[in-house]
């Protein structure tokens, strides 16, 4: 089950859209604003989902994946990219870091909300 979630971004709005989404729909979430903030957070406390856009200042959102990946506690933890990327050579190369899945920006916030909650039922 899906409670306490990670959401990543650089941007302010982005991270308002995250927060107001899955906020709204109950689950705790748990902001930062760039890959070394998001691990710092991760390392901190284990979260049921992480949901990291792919670039950002100071650690990507890949780098940020194959870290997370690194750590025992995050090896079976769903990781989404949040990305406006749709190249197969990003899909392939979020593939290999480990990551669960993505989504284009701009994120519908309700595919979001839907999608969390799929992904908690597959881990209950």
């Amino acid at each position: 089950m899906i409670r306490n979630i990670l959401a990543i971004d650089d941007s302010a709005s982005m991270r308002e859209i995250l927060q107001a989404a899955l906020g709204g729909a109950g689950y705790e979430v748990t902001l930062a604003n760039d890959g070394e903030d998001g691990l710092e957070h991760a390392l901190a406390q284990c979260f049921d989902l992480v949901l990291t856009d792919l670039h950002m200042p100071r650690m990507s959102g890949l780098d940020l994946i194959r870290k997370l990946r690194a750590n025992p506690s995050y090896l079976e933890t769903p990781i989404l990219v949040l990305t406006t990327e749709s190249d197969e050579t990003f899909k392939v190369a979020l593939r290999d870091a480990g990551a669960t899945g993505w989504l284009e920006k701009p994120v519908d916030p309700e595919l979001l909300v839907d999608l969390t909650s799929a992904l908690g039922e597959t881990r209950a």
